[in-house]
């Protein structure tokens, strides 16, 4: 993926020998896995008046070496992210930018003996990922959050917490591959084939390691995005093929939330499929999707009626029966 998240951390160092001592050195087995809650400077040494090396941004990973009253050792993952790609630690991955060696103060460093870290983690990713969801998010918000949300698994790996944490983290990602991608002028290509697809390494591995969870599933919802059209361009094919994908969703996985949300995805396009069947002249065709609509509907009411999605079916419907387009202009 083109699009990279998250700059290089800028560096404050007294030479370029300092530059070499400080990332040429390889982090050792035997330190503790950690993460840090906060934007946190790595300096030289154990002293704020120090040179400072760079800065670690919450939720990357880094090994503690050495502890010093209230002062860290430790190398620190860099500050180089990409959302195409697994986001591999990079202890052990000769491929990525060595890790910075520095000293911190231990204010917000989490490791697997704190008490509660893994609460603490996912409170504070859950927060991130609110605040990237404001008209005017703050910068790295949704990216702190999904370390965050990884560092529960990786630090706490039998807490509660896991499967919903692997799953937050893996949409986050999901959403900023879909924003990269519908920046691409192959986002308008009808065929889902000629679309850049998004990589649903994470989402599979949830549902391999938690299969038939909510988490799961949802998963599994997003994972449609792959399979639709980019722009249905009249082509009753799209949207009578991507009804088929939902109605197969909810029916697989009727107890997921997305399930009434499915279906109504799925009754919009088969109502749309109707309306560019009229347009092309065959009303045979217009009624019998409009039947396959109608249907969709009333398993919603049925399954669903609690949703405001069966309300929104409902909605579809009404408009059918009225002859109001579903798909183009409703205006006479």
């Amino acid at each position: 993926m083109r699009l990279i998240f998250s700059k290089l951390s800028a560096f404050l160092l007294l030479s370029a020998s300092v530059v070499l001592a400080q990332t040429a050195a390889h982090p050792p087995s035997n330190g503790t896995k950690a993460t840090v809650i906060r934007v946190a400077n790595l300096y030289i040494q154990a002293d704020k008046s120090s040179s400072k090396v760079g800065t670690i941004t919450p939720g990357r990973e880094m090994v503690i070496v050495e502890r010093s009253g209230d002062w860290l050792r430790v190398f620190a993952n860099t500050d180089v992210e990409t959302v195409n790609q697994q986001d591999a630690p990079v202890f052990g991955n000769e491929t990525n930018i060595p890790p910075l060696s520095g000293w911190m103060l231990s204010k917000g460093a989490i490791d697997p003996d704190t008490p509660h870290g893994a609460d603490i983690l996912f409170g504070l990713a859950a927060n991130a990922e609110a605040a990237a969801s404001n008209p005017n998010p703050p910068p790295r918000a949704a990216q702190d959050a999904r370390r965050l949300y990884r560092m529960v698994v990786e630090l706490f790996p039998h807490s509660a917490w896991v499967p919903q944490a692997m799953w937050r983290a893996a949409d986050i990602r999901w959403q900023l591959q879909k924003l990269d991608a519908q920046s691409l002028p192959s986002a308008h290509e009808k065929e889902s084939y000629l679309r850049e697809q998004l990589d649903d390494s994470e989402m599979r591995t949830i549902q391999r390691n938690f299969p038939h969870t909510r988490w799961a599933a949802l998963a599994a919802y997003d994972q449609i995005d792959n399979k639709l059209c980019g722009e249905w361009q009249g082509d009753e094919k799209c949207p009578e093929k991507e009804a088929d994908v939902y109605a197969r969703y909810a029916a697989e996985f009727p107890d997921s939330p997305r399930a009434p949300e499915a279906l109504y995805h799925a009754e919009l396009r088969w109502a749309s499929a109707a309306d560019m069947w009229i347009s092309d002249h065959n009303p045979k065709r217009a009624e019998e999707d409009r039947a396959r609509a109608k249907a969709l509907a009333q398993t919603c009411e049925t399954k669903y009626g609690d949703s405001d999605y069966s309300a929104r079916c409902a909605g579809l419907i009404y408009k059918m029966e009225q002859g109001i387009p579903v798909y183009g202009s409703d205006r006479e």
